[in-house]
């Protein structure tokens, strides 16, 4: 680089002393050496920030034509650019990926979430280091760096607190600071937290005012603030990615009293609406067509008019969490401003990783985790008018219903997970950077792709793109710089070939035109779809359709199979082949072929382990388990959690209460089964065991329990049903304690701590008896055979 004294191809950047004298004593006037400097980038590399909401649909925020209230990214829009044809790769952790390394999110191994990756090198969720992240490339060039919120990057396999750490964002991922959450998302009043990848406890409790998206801000501020006031000639890199507004949608109260009957005409009669607000904006160009609704989605008028105030509330709430997440942004905005670094500071405020999620059911769900299970029609309709007055508070784990989704990704078909329509990519995105940007309020409609994110900020900071990292050779970059369109609203688009595919759903964007197929539909988990090879393709002319509106695939059927082998030569080159098109089933990591943290059917665990999560304990669902633990407890009786796994929405705990041994098995926070002990566990040193006893018969069962106090039988009783594939996507399994929401409504997380002393803990699968007692000198021998 010119006037650069660093070649910075190959980061770290190699020390590299220039020869001299040496002189014998260091009294000696001739003894000179240069200062020693802070690395720094070029001169004039701007900070950074990058803002990635979650789960947001294009025609959600009002800056795109949305009915909800987002001021702070019209505010950024009104001094910047509006970027109309940006695109994701219509799922979370895909897309992080892709923006992180700037490369596809097959070829960066994300080509799904993390729970559900496979042995297949796209689908692996492993970054290859070959394709080193952006951060990194950044802090090895002298940015301060800082992630706060949501990581989806990390393979389910590292995520127990033994890492290993090399995609967590503060090790491998190249942030110095990190804070927030691991995973897909989290509950937003009592959210599982690390700093660095130390796991902590939020600072304050719902009861408090805690909510994650204003914790999360307050930290960002501070970073911000200190790294200015200790650091102020590094520029920073910050990326901002709160786990809003992905399910589930906790706000508080007072942001969906402002949308309180906004939405009763409901879904289509919102699209409507949308649309025309986006006409009225020029945020979609003249002569855009609305598109239809596909059969799938049900009409607002064929909803059981019971249901519909539910169905409204959901949609109030929803509108209140991206209202409430924009606020918060605002504040992080505010506080770049008030250091006087708005001007020279690049903002990108991406509004959606994926299209709006469709995960929530046609009826929406109080705790989504019920779908999940596909165990939703436990949510009945009279159900949900019972609870319809706490979404949104802590008591829920709610979600909306797929016609919202639809018509928060106006005008688009489809939602997120649908990689085919650009309901489920694209996403509006606006630019703020006053130093580099004059059209202020501009419109930039060339095609972009969140892949084109790391090479902007290379470019604009000054920065070669690293062909050696940590010793490690790199693959390019496969996104393009945008600066090109910053300044010339006409400028020929440069990235102009891009496949999608995300679970089957599969597309080509090339020269204007796009070729698309749906493939799977997102709520259905265990879909019986037909063969890849007869699914239906559509073609679209975007230079005329810029909404998808109109098939011409039987006009021009030639272009149609151009465009088609073409997305099959992009899916070989990118690592998307073979397709692999299961959902439910690849949350079974026997299925999916992925590795797991623990082997065999036997696991040790000891007192004050916990934050583990559901990857890193042996899977006992839909079968029979039994789980074993040696207590002391003191005169006078003992209390507390033995070991619970999940939370109020659903999980198990073994624990004492008044003294006796308890089992309670909660399903999705609607039925829990306990079975308790006749008497109370003695003083002493004891072994307190329970067996489950599986039903069979498929999946979800039921089956005995039984308790045992060192072997003799101590109570029995039964559950009725079990969750048959997850308990939580944020709760974690905890040893003498219970984090999070906790299990059972016996105790809280604040009173769970057991009062005596646990020995070991013990889980195996399957029951055999042992006499229902283990002898505590085999126990290691037991243990380590059944591993």
């Amino acid at each position: 680089m010119t006037g650069d004294r660093h070649a910075r191809t190959m980061l770290p950047i190699p020390d590299r002393p220039a020869p001299g004298l040496t002189t014998y004593d260091a009294k000696d006037p001739d003894t000179a050496y240069p200062p020693i400097e802070p690395l720094l980038p070029p001169k004039g590399a701007p900070n950074v920030l990058i803002v990635l909401l979650d789960d947001v649909g294009f025609g959600a925020s009002s800056a795109f034509g949305g009915p909800c209230h987002t001021p702070n990214a019209e505010k950024l829009a009104a001094g910047g650019l509006t970027f109309n044809r940006f695109h994701t790769t219509a799922l979370c952790a895909p897309t992080r990926q892709a923006l992180l390394t700037g490369r596809n999110h097959h070829s960066a191994g994300m080509g799904s979430i993390t729970e559900t990756a496979t042995s297949a090198p796209g689908y692996s969720s492993l970054r290859p280091n070959t394709k080193a992240p952006l951060a990194m490339t950044l802090k090895l060039n002298g940015y301060s760096t800082a992630q706060f919120g949501k990581c989806h990057e990390v393979p389910v396999w590292q995520s127990s607190p033994m890492g290993p750490f090399d995609a967590w964002p503060s090790a491998g991922g190249g942030f110095e600071t990190f804070y927030g959450f691991i995973g897909g998302e989290n509950n937003q009043w009592e959210p599982a937290l690390y700093e660095g990848t130390t796991p902590v406890e939020p600072p304050a409790t719902p009861e408090e005012g805690y909510h994650l998206t204003e914790d999360l801000a307050d930290r960002a501020i501070g970073w911000i603030r200190t790294q200015k006031a200790l650091m102020p000639e590094k520029p920073f890199f910050v990326y901002f990615a709160p786990g809003a507004t992905h399910a589930p949608h906790h706000v508080p109260p007072e942001w969906p009293e402002k949308y309180k009957g906004r939405f009763a005409d409901g879904w289509d009669a919102q699209r409507e609406k949308t649309f025309a607000r986006q006409k009225e904006l020029g945020i979609v160009p003249p002569g855009t067509e609305l598109t239809s609704r596909h059969a799938a989605i049900p009409a607002w008028d064929d909803m059981p008019d019971e249901l519909k105030p539910v169905l409204e509330r959901e949609m109030e709430v929803y509108a209140g969490f991206l209202e409430h997440t924009d606020h918060h942004v605002g504040r992080v905005i505010d506080t770049i401003e008030d250091l006087g670094l708005l001007e020279d500071t690049l903002i990108y405020y991406i509004i959606g990783d994926n299209g709006a999620s469709a995960e929530g059911t046609l009826n929406g769900a109080f705790n989504e985790m019920a779908n999940f299970n596909g165990m939703a029609a436990l949510e009945t309709p009279d159900f949900m008018l019972s609870k319809m007055d706490e979404f949104g508070t802590p008591t829920s784990y709610n979600h909306y219903a797929v016609g919202w989704a639809w018509a928060m990704d106006t005008p688009f078909q489809w939602t997120k997970q649908v990689a085919s329509h650009w309901g489920g990519t694209r996403n509006g995105t606006i630019v703020h950077w006053p130093a580099g940007i004059t059209d202020k309020g501009g419109l930039r409609s060339q095609f972009t792709h969140v892949i084109d994110i790391a090479p902007t900020i290379l470019e604009v900071a000054g920065l070669p793109e690293p062909t050696m990292v940590n010793g490690v050779q790199q693959s390019p970059m496969e996104g393009t710089s945008m600066l090109y369109a910053f300044e010339n609203p006409d400028a020929a688009e440069r990235h102009d070939l891009q496949y999608f595919e995300m679970f089957g759903n599969r597309g080509i964007y090339h020269r204007g035109w796009s070729a698309v197929t749906k493939h799977r539909t997102p709520w259905l988990l265990m879909e019986q779809t037909t063969p890849l090879d007869d699914d239906v393709w559509e073609l679209y002319d975007g230079s005329t359709d810029y909404s998808q509106a109109r098939d011409l695939a039987r006009e021009d059927p030639e272009r149609l199979r151009a465009l088609q082998r073409l997305w099959l030569i992009e899916a070989v080159k990118y690592n998307v082949l073979p397709i692999d098109d299961r959902t439910g089933e690849r949350l079974n990591p026997d299925l999916a072929g992925r590795p797991t943290l623990l082997r065999g059917d036997s696991q040790l665990l000891f007192s004050g382990m916990g934050r583990l999560s559901e990857n890193s304990v042996v899977n006992i669902k839909n079968k029979s388990f039994s789980v074993t633990a040696e207590l002391t407890v003191p005169a006078g009786g003992a209390n507390g959690v033995v070991i619970a796994q999940g939370g109020r929405f659903g999980g198990w705990t073994l624990y004492l209460h008044e003294g006796r041994a308890v089992f309670v098995y909660n399903v999705l926070g609607i039925q829990e089964f306990a079975t308790r002990g006749e008497e109370a566990v003695p003083e002493g040193t004891h072994q307190v065991r329970m067996e489950f006893a599986y039903d069979g018969g498929g999946l979800a069962k039921g089956g005995g329990v039984t308790l045992y106090y060192d072997g003799e039988l101590a109570g029995t009783g039964r559950v009725e049903a079990t969750q048959p594939m997850i308990f939580s996507a944020d709760e974690t399994t905890d040893v003498g304690y219970d984090s999070g929401t906790g299990v059972s409504s016996d105790y809280t997380p604040q009173t769970s701590r057991f009062t005596g002393k646990i020995g070991w803990v013990q889980i195996d699968l399957g029951v055999d008896d042992h006499d229902h007692f283990i002898d505590p000198d085999e126990r290691m021998r037991i243990a380590m055979a059944r591993q």
